[in-house]
């Protein structure tokens, strides 16, 4: 497991300099129940997983730096989430990043071509650079909403991660998503049926 050795070092030296910290066998649980489903989600938004899995040490390091948390009812995983999805999206406006994401994921397609053909490669790769780009320039709780909502997670788990009341995630998601079929529009016209 690459990603707790990795993990590992850089909680050592938080360690060192850090007075209060969490307790080695209860932050290991936190991170085995977390790690893959954080890991899944930001794959869905950086298509890379590589870079998934460095956002989510990320997110976890952070968590690591904010022992108060695990104190009373704070929720932990919905903590990371939001977290993880905001060091992601910080990510895609990265141009500079943005362009490794896509290399990253052009020569991962061409190893792993579909039966379909290299043009539908390129019609599905360009639709998620498209998708990625608009949810970029969109609100951050928007995009996070979206995202969330994409990778499976009920109105329940939404509520919970982002601490809103379960009643108002619908309205929320219809909010999210109108205005990412508006700035879909602004950027890209209507090239293709959303």
């Amino acid at each position: 497991m690459d990603a707790v050795h990795s993990l590992n070092s850089s909680m050592t030296r938080v360690q060192e300099s850090s007075a209060q910290r969490w307790p080695d066998a209860e932050f290991k649980q936190v991170f085995l129940d977390n790690y893959s489903r954080i890991v899944a989600v930001l794959m869905r938004l950086l298509g890379d997983r590589m870079r998934a899995e460095e956002v989510a040490n990320d997110a976890f390091l952070k968590l690591y730096q904010q022992p108060g948390l695990r104190e009373g009812k704070a929720n932990i995983s919905g903590w990371l989430y939001r977290t993880a999805t905001n060091l992601g999206i910080d990510g895609l406006r990265s141009s500079a990043r943005r362009g490794r994401y896509e290399e990253a994921a052009a020569s991962d397609r061409q190893r792993n071509s579909s039966p379909e053909g290299p043009l539908d490669d390129l019609i599905v790769e360009e639709r998620r650079s498209r998708v990625r780009a608009v949810l970029a320039a969109i609100k951050p709780t928007q995009a996070q909403l979206l995202i969330l909502r994409a990778s499976g997670l009920s109105y329940k788990e939404l509520a919970e991660i982002l601490d809103v009341k379960q009643s108002g995630i619908g309205t929320m998601l219809n909010r999210a998503e109108a205005e990412f079929r508006q700035c879909y529009l602004q950027l890209h016209g209507n090239e293709e049926g959303l």
